[in-house]
């Protein structure tokens, strides 16, 4: 057994390696757990009058006057989540909150053309800058990475999407696909036709600029 217990004897830099990364691993559980991602931007949306049939007969702006109407992926068409996960997120279903090949291309990009050519933010990412606004500076850029870790550590994908669908801006005071919709189309987003799930697709990227 001797030349087993030789065979499988680290070298002794691995075993230091290995004794830092167990501490490291273990703050950063902790700091996890100790400063979990806020959700109260999400759940503070406008309060609803309702009929029988759930139809909204009014709406009442958030206390900063904002209106925002709470949004899961059932309540809008399917034809908008395709093109939003075609234009936003190709890899949502599969990444872990940071894309690495979009990361990767974009420092690339970034490298060869001396100035940002393309982004890497996921929906997950674009989730987490929503809840928590911050600088769009590279402080704030890697606090957002951290974040979508962390969100994706707690939430299932529908969740992290409703997160985007009532938090997304879309021109003014409108918060939220479904507040656009209703403002923008007369109706909810439940069955947008291809020129109106484009629009709702886009508007987020500059929302004064693209409103109608």
């Amino acid at each position: 057994m001797r030349w087993f217990r030789r065979f499988i004897r680290f070298p002794p830099r691995f075993v230091r390696g290995f004794a830092l990364l167990i501490p490291a691993i273990g703050l950063l559980l902790a700091l996890d757990a100790a400063l979990p991602p806020a959700l109260d931007r999400a759940r503070q949306t406008s309060m609803l009058a309702l009929d029988r049939q759930g139809r909204i007969l009014r709406a009442f702006a958030t206390a900063p006057g904002v209106w925002r109407l709470p949004a899961r992926p059932e309540d809008v068409d399917p034809l908008y989540l395709r093109m939003l996960r075609a234009y936003e997120d190709q890899r949502f279903s599969a990444h872990p909150g940071v894309d690495p090949l979009a990361a990767a291309r974009a420092l690339g990009q970034w490298l060869s053309h001396g100035r940002v050519v393309s982004g890497a933010s996921t929906l997950t990412m674009q989730a987490a800058r929503l809840l928590e606004p911050h600088e769009r500076d590279l402080a704030g850029k890697l606090g957002e990475m951290l974040r979508a870790l962390q969100l994706e550590r707690r939430h299932a994908k529908d969740d992290i999407l409703s997160f985007y669908l009532t938090l997304a801006p879309f021109g003014g005071n409108l918060e939220g696909v479904r507040a656009a919709s209703l403002a923008w189309f007369g109706k909810e987003p439940t069955r947008l036709t291809a020129a109106e799930a484009a629009l709702l697709v886009v508007l987020p990227q500059a929302p004064a600029r693209l409103r109608p």
